[in-house]
């Protein structure tokens, strides 16, 4: 999609001219797997500390952690290295966190030291809830103006009331005099085609309150170039303030991929101090379609972890109450004391991708649900929601060995994500521990190819295929016939699951259709596809992602009736799912319903008929137009106009009420528009 040059100069001279103008003196973001260089630990806890592969703070992966153990009572302090203040009378703070609290209250906060020994507060705040939150304040304490300052949070309470206390993404920075940063653009990263509202949040890092500022954004829609008309926002924000917006006018989307750009004109009706922190973008997927989700539950449990049992049986419950919605892979520890038997170095990673710190723990979807059992609202919330892609796959048994073949579907464009496979047994009795427990449920044996993932990149409508064949006999495997095998399909950098499934078992793989072909002509809808192997009994067939038909048996299918609904000069799409013995069912073919009229497009701009909805003449005006024709909603000619003009008049008062098409013929190319006959 064109840009304005306007708005795309505008864009590199704020970068460019602006970029060194705020002094951004602290911006520790933990990337590494060890405490960043040049910061230490002051007071107590000084083994508290470390460094986590999580994100639950909100920041990306990886993030400061203050652990519990070993128990301590008092403060405890994570200390930048020194920074030189000379002339600075004020500092902003800002950072992310995550309280896991255990029981109480306890207190963390932002201080300061010239000496390094006396260490002067300038914040503090008591927390008593587990969840997220972030900081932003101005802070001025008596070692202002000072050239060798450090910067602390810290921690002030039992170390015993705690889990864990997660940070991430601290910044410290001098304030400009008038400075509004925008923050992020609030908008989903997949959604279905249609009206998108376009939010964002910005935040006063200035001195001055901010009373409003003006912004733009681009209209990116499909026959449409260029900004949309800058906007003004009342905003009424003092310094360190957060809010969020959201631009008046929406922009309407077919399938595809989008960047939805965002850039702040100007302030206060001036320019603010620093231009280089005024603009974001973010890529958008908008869907072809989309499908039910089932759930993908990973629980981490252990044989000698007494708390494990009360949470085994509530999945237990909860997994009975809802059988054939969820997927599950359960990974044991070899924690607490001699920790469990069945555990694996897989299980190993996917802890350490977790960021999981003790057992029980669960994750729904790739979130954490902290040290319990998934809920049955949390379940349902999942099941309600949409998924963009879809699993399919299917294993069998040859003595030892298990053959799995899976299919991984998108109805986006998917760059770079990750399949996962994990053999399970359902249940095993080998590894009872030390807590009571005689029987453990989708304990995960292998993992194929390893704990890591299977890296993919999959184009929107189709799939990627996986074939793995494994001798089981290396592993913890008690019965070769109470196997179940979880397929996943996830974001590895945001943990987020996009879509699971359990293979079909014992059984040999649901194919999907090949080679589909979807064509719209002026009378009919017209697709056909091929057998790739196996014997389907049917196909389930989807136009924009509602059921035509239900098990139709043909490879080729025609649709006169739906012509009239979708001929509106939008994206729209055909899927093909494929049927099975036994309720299997393959991932769905999705294609965009191709146009065969409009092959060669009159460009919009040089095209009107109007009126419309039109009662008597409705006029065509177009550049050389050599004739009109004119057919009824089922494709049948009613009036062809043969004439070498810019303008055509069609007298339709005669017409019957109802819908017709208007296909105008030119030198410059062809197209077709629906008209309303009242």
């Amino acid at each position: 999609m064109k840009k304005t040059l306007l708005f795309t100069l505008a864009l590199l001279l704020s970068v460019t001219m602006f970029a060194q103008s705020r002094a951004t003196l602290i911006n520790e973001a933990f990337d590494g797997e060890t405490l960043p260089s040049g910061w230490t630990i002051n007071g107590l806890g000084s083994d508290n500390w470390s460094i986590a592969s999580s994100n639950k703070a909100g920041g990306a992966a990886n993030e400061l952690l203050l652990y519990w153990n070993p128990q301590f009572n008092g403060v405890s302090r994570f200390v930048s290295p020194a920074l030189d203040l000379t002339n600075v009378e004020s500092l902003a703070v800002s950072f992310k966190h995550y309280f896991d609290n255990y029981g109480g209250t306890s207190a963390i906060g932002i201080a300061t030291s010239s000496d390094g020994i006396n260490w002067n507060s300038a914040w503090e705040q008591n927390y008593s809830t587990s969840g997220q939150y972030s900081v932003s304040e101005i802070i001025s304490t008596t070692d202002m103006g000072k050239n060798n300052v450090k910067i602390c949070i810290y921690f002030s309470g039992n170390s015993y009331n705690i889990n864990n206390w997660y940070f991430d993404d601290i910044e410290v920075f001098t304030l400009e005099n008038l400075d509004l940063r925008l923050v992020s653009i609030d908008i989903p990263t997949i959604m279905d085609k249609g009206e998108l509202d376009i939010t964002f949040t910005v935040q006063n890092i200035g001195k001055t309150t901010i009373e409003s500022f003006e912004a733009e954004t681009e209209n990116v829609g499909d026959g449409f170039c260029g900004t949309m008309s800058p906007e003004t926002f009342t905003a009424n924000l003092a310094p360190m303030e957060k809010k969020q917006f959201t631009f008046s006018e929406s922009i309407t989307l077919n399938p595809g991929t989008y960047s939805i750009p965002v850039n702040i004109i100007s302030v206060n009706n001036t320019s603010d101090d620093d231009q280089s922190n005024n603009f974001l973008s973010k890529k958008l997927y908008v869907a072809m379609g989309n499908t039910n989700r089932i759930p993908m539950i990973e629980h981490f449990s252990s044989s000698t972890c007494g708390p494990c049992v009360s949470v085994n049986y509530a999945m237990n419950q909860l997994t009975a109450n809802y059988p054939g919605q969820f997927s599950y892979v359960k990974y044991q520890m070899n924690w607490p004391g001699n920790g469990d038997p069945y555990y694996t170095e897989e299980g190993g990673t996917r802890r350490f991708y977790y960021g999981v710190d003790g057992v029980p723990m669960a994750f729904l979807d790739g979130a954490s649900q902290g040290y319990a059992a998934v809920t049955e609202n949390n379940l349902i919330q999942s099941l309600e929601t949409p998924a963009y892609a879809d699993v399919r796959g299917a294993f069998n048994v040859e003595g030892n060995t298990i053959n799995v073949t899976a299919d991984f579907m998108s109805y986006v464009q998917m760059e770079n994500v990750r399949a996962f496979i994990a053999i399970n047994e359902k249940v095993t009795t080998g590894n009872v521990g030390s807590n009571g427990e005689t029987e453990f449920h989708h304990v995960m044996m292998k993992m194929l190819d390893g704990a890591n993932g299977n890296e993919m990149s999959i184009n929107a409508g189709e799939y990627q295929r996986l074939e793995f064949s494994f001798d089981m006999s290396s592993t913890n495997v008690e019965d070769m016939n109470d196997l179940e095998v979880a397929l996943w399909l996830q974001d590895y950098n945001s943990k987020e699951v996009y879509n699971s499934h359990f293979a079909y078992e014992y059984t040999e793989h649901a194919y999907p259709v090949k080679n589909m072909t979807a064509n719209l002509t002026e009378t009919s809808l017209e697709a056909s596809w091929e057998v790739e192997t196996g014997n389907p009994t049917g196909y389930n067939i989807y136009i924009d992602g509602q059921l035509v038909e239900t098990n139709y048996t043909g490879l080729s299918y025609v649709n006169e009736e739906i012509v009239e609904s979708i001929y509106d000069d939008k994206d729209h799409s055909i899927e093909v799912v494929a049927l099975y013995e036994n309720g299997k069912t393959s991932v769905g073919v999705v294609k965009k319903i191709a146009s065969g009229v409009n092959v060669t497009e009159i460009k919009e701009s040089n095209l009107n008929i109007y009126p419309n909805p039109v009662k008597d003449v409705v006029s065509v005006n177009s550049e050389n137009i050599n004739s009109v024709s004119v057919y009824n909603s089922v494709g049948v000619l009613v009036e062809k106009i043969e004439v070498r003009s810019n303008n055509v008049e069609i007298n339709m008062s005669d017409y019957n009420t109802g819908i017709y098409f208007v296909q105008v013929n030119t030198e410059n190319g062809t197209a077709t528009r629906k008209v309303v006959k009242l």
